[in-house]
């Protein structure tokens, strides 16, 4: 008799919930969003300029050997994660559109360095590669479409930071590129101690790497340290900035132009009578901000009076914004150096003209999407000439606020012997938006990367005086009727990064370049093994 034996198997385990299958898809383009966040918070107004690191350590998981459709993919969601809150204030007044557009447009150059960043995460030493890749794209960015829109340099967000005296040896490329190599080399540090951590070994050169990369860019920063100097090389000199204020916020506050005037002349000229009572110190010269006199002085007999009154009142040379309408051609942004005995004697032309604000690029395609392209009836043209005016024998270089964020605009000043910087802006438009404590972010850089004092006038906030370290000593409120007196040091001296000019950024280009043309060579040598293997054959069994 035969036993029939009956092998029962187990049960088949469960299948996973789809949610669960699902999940880790989500999490590298969650943690791409959160990285770009991290990136935007860590911008004024908020003080939290360390954010970045671990910013940048997350974007650099994010990122580490992916292909380079995901790269692309996820670099765009961070570009996204940064630069659409980050530039909310462009549709402050103009709806979502414009804004849109922007912050897309320049997350997509970050999506294009983040392919970059993933090609390279494949080499040793990556994150000098990586952290130059990402200084090549904000070079790309601030030059190209429309002459660039450098908005968002990481730089731009250390104005506070322990890596600032970076900027005073090689300028903002330099201090990006110190920040973002800590950042990506944090990362590379907390691999090593996980990976000692499950094999109690790590290779030495892997811990040399990441020790370097993290302790360098903080070593460096501090060794930097005795090039930012606001000592009087050159004596003081005592200077008031203007704020009149505007009527109203919003793009409107153009239609009371001559309300907008007659804020600045009167605020100068309470400012003289402060003086004749002892209140304040007498100014050696007084700066209006940009936009000050959109009435054209030269055409308007009512705005020269204005102006000539008010400049005569406080007795020294002044420094206006205006606007200039001549009969044929562009409107011109121009600063009017007005003597109080001679009236107007030197200009200065803005050079870098805001696209789709001063002027309109590809106008009929633009409108398909706002009419508000028709606010800019008439185009302004771009200067040529670099601005330093003698004002009392102080040289005082000037930068039209979105000029600010232009690395030459600024260098430029400083080679032609500007002594001190001034911004004269207008944010009038932009409400009580971020925009102004970004921008003025960005003058406290300036102020360390040349070795300058930076005075910013602004029509209505914040208006405010910085010492050649970077520190605000003086500052007004928005939307408030303001004049500040203050006593700066003036300097002649050259920084560094002044004399290198763009040479930091062409080399950290190079290494970049270097680093991906490698890639590329390693990636065909192996493509062209694989062709060479012989093809297994199968044996015979």
């Amino acid at each position: 008799m035969s036993a029939t034996i009956t092998t029962v198997e187990p049960p088949s385990p469960a299948p996973a919930p789809r949610s669960r299958k699902l999940w880790p898809r989500f999490v590298r383009p969650a943690a791409a969003l959160l990285s770009g966040a991290l990136l935007y918070a860590s911008f004024p107004p908020r003080p939290l300029w360390w954010l970045v690191l671990p910013g940048f350590a997350l974007l650099g998981w994010v990122l580490s050997a992916r292909r380079p459709r995901a790269a692309f993919g996820l670099g765009l969601l961070a570009g996204l994660g940064f630069m659409l809150p980050l530039l909310h204030w462009t549709g402050e007044e103009v709806g979502p559109v414009p804004w849109l557009a922007l912050a897309f447009a320049e997350a997509l150059f970050i999506a294009v360095g983040c392919v970059g960043i993933a090609a390279v995460s494949r080499l040793a030493y990556w994150p000098v590669w990586a952290a130059a890749v990402w200084v090549l794209d904000e070079a790309v960015r601030a030059r190209v479409p429309f002459g660039g829109f450098p908005w968002g340099k990481i730089a731009f967000g250390q104005a506070e930071s322990t890596f600032l005296p970076l900027a005073a040896l090689g300028g903002t490329p330099l201090l990006s590129f110190a920040v973002v190599l800590c950042g990506f080399g944090l990362l590379e540090a907390a691999r090593q101690v996980r990976g000692y951590r499950t094999t109690g070994t790590v290779p030495r050169a892997a811990v040399v790497a990441a020790a370097v990369t993290v302790a360098v860019p903080v070593v460096a920063a501090l060794a930097a340290l005795p090039l930012v100097d606001d000592s009087a090389e050159d004596g003081t000199a005592t200077v008031a900035a203007i704020q009149g204020n505007v009527p109203r916020l919003g793009l409107d506050f153009n239609s009371q132009r001559r309300a907008v005037l007659d804020n600045h002349a009167d605020r100068t000229e309470q400012l003289a009578r402060d003086v004749k009572a002892g209140k304040v110190a007498r100014p050696d010269f007084v700066l209006w901000p940009e936009n000050s006199s959109d009435l054209d002085p030269y055409r308007n007999p009512d705005a020269r009076e204005a102006i000539d009154r008010a400049v005569r009142a406080i007795g020294v040379p002044t420094v206006i914004g205006a606007v200039l309408t001549p009969d044929t051609g562009a409107l011109r942004n121009t600063l009017i150096e007005w003597d109080p005995e001679e009236g107007p004697v030197g200009t200065y032309d803005k050079r870098h003209i805001q696209p789709f604000g001063e002027y309109m690029p590809m106008r009929s395609f633009v409108r398909i999407f706002s009419k508000d392209v028709d606010r800019v009836q008439r185009d302004f043209g771009s200067g040529t000439e670099v601005g330093v005016f003698d004002l009392a024998g102080t040289k005082v270089g000037l930068v039209t606020c979105y000029e600010a964020a232009f690395d030459d605009a600024v260098r430029d000043t400083v080679k032609n012997g500007g002594q001190l910087i001034a911004v004269p802006s207008n944010n009038a438009t932009f409400g009580r938006s971020e925009m102004t404590y970004q921008q003025l972010a960005m003058s406290q850089v300036r102020a360390v990367e040349h070795g300058r004092s930076v005075v910013v006038p602004v029509t209505s906030g914040v208006s405010a005086v910085i010492r050649p370290d970077g520190t605000i000593v003086r500052k007004t409120g928005m939307f408030t009727a303001d004049a500040l007196v203050d006593e700066v040091p003036l300097r002649s001296s050259l920084t560094p990064a002044t004399r290198l000019g763009t040479l930091p950024e062409g080399v950290l280009a190079l290494l970049a370049v270097a680093g991906l043309g490698w890639v590329t060579v390693r990636s065909v040598r192996a493509r062209k093994d694989r062709r060479k293997e012989p093809e297994s054959v199968p044996s015979a069994t």
